[in-house]
């Protein structure tokens, strides 16, 4: 069976790559406009008929910005703002209603940012990986092919 793969970035807002231009990705000067990427996942993976639905979100666990009704971006570096982590809690339910499993290898190590993945993982019924950058193509490699065996049988 045909897979694809969609890559989504996201500082203060999310858009699409090529596997061709990972290479050349730069961090910042953004913030983590968490919403918008699985926003955007969601929208991707809605359009596929595939039953093999997944997000893997490699994240450092902070979201600080969200992009409100009327464009104007609310941001807050300041720990993890309640309002936006209410936000991502939210999108992560809708997902885990639309039976889209997200995946998150967390590459920082802040216990309060591990707690916020545990809560999105809970509210996703996901999974999640406190990892470095290191080892994790062989983590994403793993997990999808487990999850496409699952799915398959």
């Amino acid at each position: 069976a045909p897979s694809d793969l969609d890559i989504v970035v996201f500082g203060d807002d999310a858009w699409e790559v090529s596997i061709g231009d990972l290479p050349y990705l730069q961090v910042g000067p953004f913030h983590t406009n968490t919403v918008a990427g699985l926003e955007r996942s969601m929208d991707i993976l809605r359009r596929r008929k595939t039953p093999n639905r997944q997000i893997f979100m490699i994240t450092d666990g902070k979201p600080s910005c969200l992009k409100e009704a009327d464009g104007s971006y609310y941001k807050n570096s300041a720990g993890l703002d309640d309002y936006i982590v209410g936000k991502c809690l939210n999108r992560a339910a809708a997902l885990r209603k639309e039976g889209i499993p997200v995946t998150t290898f967390m590459i920082a190590r802040d216990p309060w940012l591990q707690e916020f993945v545990s809560d999105f993982t809970r509210a996703n019924n996901g999974k999640a990986f406190y990892t470095g950058l290191k080892d994790l193509g062989e983590l994403v490699f793993e997990d999808y092919e487990r999850n496409r065996k699952k799915k398959w049988k």
